[in-house]
């Protein structure tokens, strides 16, 4: 019998391209996090029409609600009166999609879960190399991660956060994903719409850059 190993799922390329790595040794369960997102409902579909592909069974889906970040604001992607800003990839600034220390919040969910079922791994699809300079999306901090889980956890608890993408480029994973067979044309990346992708947000940017250069076809709609 397998492991199991809970993925943190979006919906998104990073975390599907996790999933189909995590899906090669492990029993995947899968975590998908509700936070008052403006695409939540088109997130929350993707999400399921993953499981649906990787057949997961219902008592390894789960979906949390912790939507009290909308209260909390400071993002483009939980306060409405924030506008989404186009992509600007010379900026060296944090651009308003950061949710503060959202990583941090579905960790701990995600090894709250983890307990309970008995995982070993926790995969995330967090991206250092082309991300925009989010803080929870560096090694150091999955370093440290692992080890508050140590320490917070029963000692017949053993849980670590896997990070298989943190170093590679986006067009990679594009390539990891067409490799894995990773369902790609189910993901969804566009901050701001949840019927066609705008295009324009900082996510699609990276998305249509990543398949350019990897000279594959996305699927899903734009604008």
């Amino acid at each position: 019998m397998k492991d199991i190993a809970i993925v943190l799922l979006s919906g998104g390329i990073d975390s599907c391209v996790a999933t189909a790595i995590a899906s090669k040794q492990y029993q995947l369960a899968l975590l998908h996090v509700n936070y008052g997102q403006r695409t939540e409902s088109r997130e929350l579909k993707a999400f399921y029409d993953i499981a649906s592909f990787y057949n997961i069974p219902g008592n390894r889906i789960l979906t949390a609600n912790i939507d009290y970040l909308c209260k909390v604001g400071g993002s483009s992607l939980t306060d409405s009166n924030i506008d989404v800003q186009v992509a600007n990839p010379d900026s060296k600034e944090i651009p308003t999609s950061y949710v503060p220390f959202r990583n941090t919040l579905f960790l701990t969910i995600a090894v709250s879960w983890g307990e309970v079922i008995g995982a070993k791994k926790i995969f995330i699809g967090a991206v250092e190399q082309d991300s925009p300079g989010y803080p929870d999306c560096k090694q150091a901090y999955y370093d440290v991660f692992n080890k508050l889980i140590k320490l917070g956890t029963k000692p017949t608890t053993c849980i670590e956060v896997e990070t298989p993408l943190i170093n590679k480029k986006k067009s990679e994973i594009i390539k990891i994903g067409v490799s894995l067979d990773a369902p790609l044309h189910i993901s969804w990346s566009c901050y701001k719409n949840t019927d066609k992708a705008c295009g324009m947000c900082h996510s699609c940017f990276l998305r249509l850059k990543a398949f350019k250069e990897a000279e594959v076809i996305d699927l899903i709609p734009y604008v």
